[in-house]
């Protein structure tokens, strides 16, 4: 189970977008969040990565 959060943000030249994973660890189980700062034509490809 993943959930995900996307927003965007907007600078003078580019415009980059914030998104949140929540991921779950295999040693303890608990989930933990990771996010990153990037272009939005590449959200879609690190939301679904593992």
């Amino acid at each position: 189970m993943a959930k995900k959060t996307v927003a965007t943000l907007q600078t003078k030249s580019k415009r980059l977008t914030k998104a949140i994973k929540m991921v779950r660890s295999e040693k303890s189980g608990a989930y933990t969040f990771v996010e990153t700062i990037l272009d939005p034509e590449l959200v879609n490809d690190w939301l679904a990565k593992k």
